[in-house]
């Protein structure tokens, strides 16, 4: 039934550390190699289908194979795939952001949210001349060196690596805190006055499964950064275009100095973005001193997918995504209601997850409380009915345009029998 996908992993094993190029793709006993993909469906090399709720963590906002986007796609590779030059797309996509995110009024396209998030610092640092950032225990902003790092014992504590090769002189620099705790950002900005160059987040924690803010904490940070000269950073790589058009910075009315984007802005292809006002803009090269360059920075393929997904999306609006979220979100609160076992359902618009956890989740020492080895095993035993989550307790499921009524409806039977079976 899975012969193919076994032997797969066991042939990439010898060739690639863990047999994956992304470590969260990794999981036991072996995955599932995709052979294709369409809508809400993904097949694997064995010919299973399963409804995917992955959604390749996230960027698929329009399905899988979009037929708008595959044209798009198709148009420009007969055109040329890359070119190391200007072209129009750039200004066009740069404006169509700019529209939607007013606190952007220049953008940078790079080639990756981590890309978007190392600049975005680099950026800060540059434009305030102080050395320390301050990041959110949980909250994911890629894999470079200055965001890799673990909780120390306080706010105030300096952050000690969280990867080999991570040096402690560079993780010296990056400050915690809690969040959904102002007070530890507070503290934090207090002991180290007029050095941090930013506040970095995710508006809506995405790496350890939706975490929303508690109501005032966004605005919080905007009043504490602005107090102590600051810049505040949203990472939206996986908000933006989900939550609305603008982001989660819409939704909740906050607007940041500096912020990143990724995942639907690429349309299922490799993409970042950062931007802020003219004036913080200003100071990257070829204008100021803050350097930044990549060959495939702006490439034509990516612009050309994330155009086409961000038209589809203003023409359809977040109205069926958002009724979506609600009924996968109701639905297994309703079917999971009488079982004995400790479950919290998170999520917004159009992200969930299921936290096998008896205590509230509102921030990421609350969501290590949950049951992953549980989860573990219902997401293996959701495999065999078809149905393909995020493979961790820690990661957000997405729904997307292509998901319908009724996948939803088996998906929360499905998810309800199976978590009843694996608990036993």
């Amino acid at each position: 039934m899975n012969g193919r996908s076994e032997s797969l992993y066991q042939r990439a094993r010898k060739v690639m550390p863990g047999g994956v190029s992304s470590p969260v793709r990794a999981y036991q006993p072996y995955p599932r190699y995709i052979s294709s993909a369409k809508g809400d469906r993904i097949t694997d090399v064995d010919g299973n289908e399963y409804i995917d709720y992955c959604m390749a963590f996230g960027p698929l906002i329009l399905g899988h194979a979009h037929p708008a986007v595959v044209s798009a796609l198709q148009a420009q590779a007969e055109r040329g795939t890359l070119y190391g030059a200007p072209i129009e797309a750039e200004a066009q996509f740069a404006e169509e952001i700019s529209r939607e995110y007013r606190s952007m009024e220049m953008v940078r396209f790079v080639s990756s949210g981590t890309e978007a998030t190392m600049h975005a610092l680099r950026l800060a640092r540059g434009h305030t001349g102080r050395k320390k950032v301050l990041k959110f225990e949980g909250c994911f902003h890629g894999a470079h060196d200055a965001v890799l790092v673990k909780a120390g014992s306080g706010a105030t504590t300096h952050g000690a690596p969280n990867s080999s090769g991570v040096l402690e002189e560079v993780a010296s620099n990056t400050l915690l805190a809690t969040y959904n705790d102002l007070g530890s950002v507070e503290s934090a900005l207090r002991a180290h006055r007029g050095e941090v160059a930013a506040v970095i987040v995710e508006p809506v924690m995405g790496n350890v499964g939706p975490v929303l803010p508690a109501e005032g904490f966004l605005q919080g940070l905007r009043d504490l950064t602005t107090a102590h000269g600051t810049l505040l950073i949203f990472d939206e790589v996986i908000t933006g275009f989900r939550l609305s058009m603008g982001g989660a910075q819409r939704r909740y009315g906050v607007a940041p100095d500096i912020t990143t984007l990724g995942k639907i802005a690429g349309g299922g292809m490799p993409i970042g973005v950062f931007g802020a006002s003219e004036d913080i803009m200003s100071k990257i090269s070829p204008l100021g001193k803050v350097y930044q360059a990549g060959t495939f920075s702006g490439n034509p393929m990516s612009l050309a997918a994330g155009m086409a997904t961000v038209k589809e999306l203003r023409g359809q609006g977040h109205e069926g995504l958002e009724r979506k979220g609600d009924l996968m979100r109701r639905g297994l609160e309703e079917a999971l209601w009488d079982l004995k076992v400790p479950h919290k359902v998170a999520g917004i618009g159009s992200m969930f997850q299921l936290f096998l956890s008896s205590s509230p989740v509102r921030n990421y020492r609350e969501a290590l409380s949950s049951d992953s080895a549980m989860f573990d095993r219902l997401f293996r035993r959701l495999l065999d009915d078809g149905i393909y989550l995020a493979p961790s307790q820690f990661e957000t499921n997405f729904l997307s345009t292509a998901h319908t009524d009724e996948d939803i409806r088996r998906t929360v039977d499905c998810l309800a029998a199976c978590l009843r079976e694996v608990s036993r």
